[in-house]
């Protein structure tokens, strides 16, 4: 804004967060000061606004960059930003960074880095908004966009689960024209990286705005549905897409199921978005260092929180499966989970923790639902699945020739 220095957007990035969104914190609206808030007021003639804006800016500086601490927050731009990039750094050495890197086996020297962005405003107005895009469903692998849309917001209250966004089509009601360039858009990254792509954005006053463009973390039936359409449409050769699918990811594929999908029309305990598939039973904990701790002695545990967050990561690991009471399925519990491989349910309501803390339960990632205790489920094979079965001759074809 002309006024004043325009305030930053500087992504935290801790760990291997460059692969993984759930290690990223991000502080928005980096700048902002007394004197930018009175710019920006005069430069878009709304006070509330701009208020607001310092407002945000001031809460995570509190909460990622003086980690909750007492203290005042610098009212020079340049302290600000020196401040936040120390904060990337000291995060290297955060607990949550270092269990990621164990989980990952990533190396402990392979270091961090901070990306410095000019903000843009998805709050300005009602024809303001911010969101997530991802080519292909990231749960079953189907050729179609999938995707958020929050109308006045920042990307912050998407990735939170603070808040539950809308289906992506509902950004064509009030930017059209900007929904179309992002589905333009969406194709032209996917055809130049060759896979599928998670595209964070922002549209302010009916503008689109791209923030980032990365592989999608992808739950294990789209890795393999993905792979093998790939090598059918002809983006890929069948050496890549052999390394499109983890070990894990074949595993979790023949994870059992529930035996009766339809649950004999039991009512569940709870239901919410399905965010990412497969079955989890186990005993139901609503802290992160407490399913650690149980699932460490052996127990089977489901973690269930209001909304995850980076500081959750330890326990999403130790857990069976994960429930959350708010967010969508572009939430933090959401990615991470699907990279995990871990079922998850979202947005199951206010409450849904009272009602389920201490109880022994079955999480259908499929359906959206947790059913109490323990149901039956099988174990499906390859037969039943035929791009399983072609992944698997191409990869028994591979590993004859040497070639994996």
């Amino acid at each position: 804004f002309g006024a004043g220095p325009k305030p930053l957007l500087v992504p935290v990035r801790s760990g291997a967060a460059i692969s993984m969104p759930g290690m990223m914190d991000t502080v928005l609206n980096l700048g902002m000061n007394d004197l930018t808030e009175a710019a920006l007021a005069a430069e878009c003639g709304d006070a509330a606004f701009a208020q607001d804006t310092h407002r945000r800016f001031t809460e995570l500086y509190h909460s990622i960059v003086l980690r909750g601490e007492e203290g005042p927050v610098p009212s020079h731009v340049v302290e600000q930003l020196q401040a936040a990039v120390r904060a990337v750094f000291d995060s290297w050495n955060s607990r949550r960074a270092k269990r990621y890197r164990q989980h990952n086996n990533i190396p402990d020297t392979l270091g961090t880095a901070v990306t410095v962005q000019a903000m843009v405003f998805g709050n300005l107005d009602a024809h303001s908004g911010t969101g997530v895009l991802f080519t292909r469903n990231p749960l079953d692998g189907s050729p179609t966009p999938y995707g958020e849309y929050l109308a006045r917001a920042q990307g912050e209250d998407v990735v939170s689960g603070k808040f539950t966004p809308k289906p992506l089509e509902e950004m064509h009601k009030s930017v059209s024209e900007a929904h179309a360039q992002l589905l333009a858009a969406a194709r032209t990254l996917e055809t130049e990286h060759g896979d599928v792509q998670d595209i964070e954005f922002t549209v302010q006053q009916s503008k689109l705005w791209l923030l980032q463009s990365r592989a999608a973390k992808r739950a294990a039936p789209a890795a393999l549905r993905i792979a093998v359409d790939l090598v059918n449409e002809q983006r890929i050769d069948v050496a890549t897409a052999l390394t499109r699918v983890t070990g894990e990811q074949l595993a979790a594929l023949t994870n059992p199921k529930l035996a009766d999908a339809d649950n004999a029309g039991l009512s569940p305990l709870a239901s919410g978005e399905a965010a990412c598939p497969g079955v989890g039973i186990g005993i139901v904990v609503t802290d992160s260092d407490e399913a650690e701790r149980r699932a460490a002695t052996g127990e089977d545990v489901v973690l269930a929180r209001p909304t995850t967050s980076p500081e959750d990561l330890h326990g999403m690991i130790a857990a069976r499966a994960i429930i959350t009471e708010q967010g969508g399925s572009t939430s933090h519990a959401a990615v991470v989970s699907r990279s995990l491989g871990r079922p998850c349910v979202v947005g199951c309501g206010d409450g849904a923790l009272t009602a389920l803390a201490g109880r022994v339960v079955t999480v259908c990632g499929q359906s959206g639902r947790v059913h109490e205790g323990a149901l039956a489920v099988v174990t499906p094979d390859e037969s039943s699945d035929p791009r399983l079965a072609q992944f698997m001759a191409w990869k028994r074809a591979a590993e004859s020739q040497g070639s994996i």
